[in-house]
């Protein structure tokens, strides 16, 4: 039952004192709490201006579409929202919506953590009947990252592989690589520029901490990031229809993006988008820090083996168990800080036996070996299916999603 969490655990209890007082840092590239069990989301609430997801909003949720809420909402993981309720409202009169996600394509494998916000998507657009049009920020990765521009695109055609992987509906989908659209979509470009013409640069350096060192490319990058947030963006879906909503599903760190966007909206005559925020990811290590696939050891790619998986788990993880078996047995583990169990809540979707998990890991029954195992089982089932699938991903079918298109929808 020992192993090599014990002493970090025992470092994060004497430390706790003096780390409860500690800031949170959040921003849409770094992510570090003090505490080892991460984020504090309601302070996160409270210092965005956003609103929490509760039992009102997820029965409605259910009530409007007839259908059981997405377990990622039951269970905290969507946990915060800007005006929802107007979409379910837009739902409720059969007025329509679209949704709006990405992805930046840093390296060539995503992991567990970058599926969150696809595989909630995948459920909202399933449970609404709606378009979905994925964001691939490769300019962002080339301005922000030590990468050519080749070799980012090269990047972004495998992520998008991987996305699509997840069983997305081409009929129903459009995934576009800025560096490509840009040039497609005179459209898309008019409104970029119109949403930099109404941000400042003292805005952008408020809301992004920007220096006078940084590149003027990513000054002016939020702009790109905000334009598909309105439906003239894209003329081939909408047929220039200006006034259909945007909901954005993304984790919350993207949310000082959609700030600004929601600020420049009226000043140009667009509806607001709406907003569903996911808590991070976090690192095998612990959640002090979400998981990053700069960091090999820190994550579960998409590309690991069965046997990668099962080590980087058992040796990686981080236990909220006790030193010894009999310690354990006696104090039981803290499911608050075990990363296994924390990964489990995500993927698990059986919700009586997870709780079943959590009761016998928090009286001591269960001890972390057998967590971990349980934990291995799952990633291994879930990273085989999506690798089958992979397999059978063409560069031209993904080509195809990145097309311009009319979708199944009639405008």
């Amino acid at each position: 039952m020992a192993d090599e969490n014990s002493e970090m655990l025992a470092s994060v209890a004497l430390n706790h004192e003096e780390n409860e007082n500690k800031e949170d840092f959040v921003d849409p590239w770094n992510v570090q709490s003090a505490s080892a069990t991460g984020v504090d989301y309601a302070k996160l609430i409270d210092r965005f201006g956003s609103s929490a997801i509760d039992s009102e909003l997820i029965d409605r949720i259910e009530k409007v579409t007839g259908k059981q809420a997405h377990h990622f909402l039951k269970r905290g993981i969507f946990f915060s929202h800007r005006e929802m309720h107007k979409i379910l409202d837009l739902y409720e009169q059969k007025k329509p919506f679209y949704l709006y996600t990405g992805r930046g394509p840093s390296s060539e494998s995503m992991h567990m953590g970058h599926l969150i916000p696809f595989i909630f998507t995948k459920w909202l657009q399933e449970t609404f009947d709606v378009p979905l049009v994925i964001q691939m920020t490769d300019d962002e990765k080339y301005l922000w990252k030590d990468i050519s521009i080749d070799e980012v695109q090269r990047v972004a055609l495998e992520n998008v592989k991987d996305i699509i992987s997840l069983g997305f509906d081409i009929d129903k989908t459009f995934i576009f690589c800025d560096f490509n659209y840009i040039g497609q979509c005179p459209d898309f470009y008019k409104l970029i520029v119109q949403i930099q013409k109404h941000v400042t640069f003292n805005q952008v350096k408020g809301i992004f901490g920007f220096g006078e060192s940084d590149c003027i490319g990513k000054i002016s990058f939020p702009a790109i990031q905000a334009a598909p947030s309105f439906s003239t963006a894209f003329p081939h879906i909408f047929k220039g229809r200006r006034n259909i909503p945007c909901l954005i599903p993304c984790a919350i760190d993207q949310d000082p993006y959609f700030r600004m966007t929601r600020d420049v909206a009226p000043r140009i005559n667009l509806p607001k988008p709406a907003l569903l925020h996911s808590v991070f990811f976090p690192a095998l290590q612990g959640a002090t820090s979400k998981m990053s696939a700069s960091d090999p050891n820190s994550c579960i790619l998409l590309t690991d083996t069965p046997n990668q998986i099962k080590n980087k788990v058992n040796k990686y993880a981080f236990s909220g168990g006790q030193a010894t078996v009999e310690e354990h047995r006696e104090k039981g583990g803290n499911c608050d800080v075990d990363v296994s169990y924390q990964y489990l809540k995500f993927f698990l979707e059986d919700g009586e036996k997870l709780e079943k998990i959590r009761q016998d890991y928090t009286s001591g029954e269960l001890l972390t070996g057998h967590l971990k195992k349980e934990l291995i089982t799952v990633l291994q089932q879930i990273v085989a299916g999506i690798q089958d699938k992979r397999k059978t991903i063409t560069d031209e079918l993904a080509r195809e999603f990145m097309t311009p298109r009319k979708l199944k929808f009639d405008y």
